[in-house]
């Protein structure tokens, strides 16, 4: 039963740990989309930035990486010009690549979605097991309060029809939230071709 708490739990990281909008950082200065990019202006080779694209957008990215190499060599303003269109540039084209909408670069330091920071730790520190806690511990309490909410309205479901319907709203909250949550647990990763991510 743990076991497949815990796998629930990782699949649906985002889900459980922040219930706004989430808010990635591909698209903040300090994201790992721009420091590939940082990387590949200054050693003057565009291979680190292309595995956040799409195959059918690296000509696009190649070509806006050789415009950004010109005019970098202009003066120092014209080299944060160019930096700041590549990194708009990569940015766009790998939000597009994720089905999400590019709204532009966030600063340096902008908050991220706390899954989003839990499962970079856990690459960063090679351990994954404080997330998998922390997923785990989140899952559980999000299903026993659903749960205890939904069985307290069904034993009064019967009483009148206005109880009845707050049972039927306590009933759709928690079989939504443990679909969703095996959902996200059971579904393929969404990798459709090389170099298509979504996080």
């Amino acid at each position: 039963m743990k076991l497949s708490l815990a796998l629930v739990a990782v699949g649906a990281a985002c889900l459980v740990l922040s219930p706004r909008p989430a808010h990635a950082h591909c698209d903040t200065l300090d994201g790992p989309v721009v420091k590939d990019a940082r990387v590949a202006l200054e050693s003057k080779d565009v291979t680190p930035v292309l595995k956040w694209v799409r195959l059918d957008k690296e000509g696009e990215i190649r070509g806006a990486f050789q415009h950004a190499l010109t005019v970098r060599a202009l003066g120092p303003d014209a080299r944060a010009l160019a930096d700041r269109f590549f990194f708009e540039t990569l940015v766009r084209v790998h939000r597009e690549g994720e089905g999400a909408p590019y709204t532009g670069l966030k600063p340096a330091g902008t908050a991220i979605d706390p899954g989003i920071a839990a499962a970079d730790t856990a690459l960063d520190t090679g351990f994954v097991d404080p997330l998998v806690k922390r997923l785990t511990a989140e899952v559980d309490r999000g299903l026993r309060q659903r749960y205890a909410e939904a069985a307290e309205a069904r034993r009064h479901a019967a009483e009148s029809v206005e109880k009845g319907r707050e049972y039927v709203a306590a009933y759709v909250e928690y079989v939504h939230y443990a679909e969703r949550l095996l959902l996200n647990a059971t579904s393929a990763a969404s990798h459709a071709e090389p170099g298509g991510h979504s996080h």
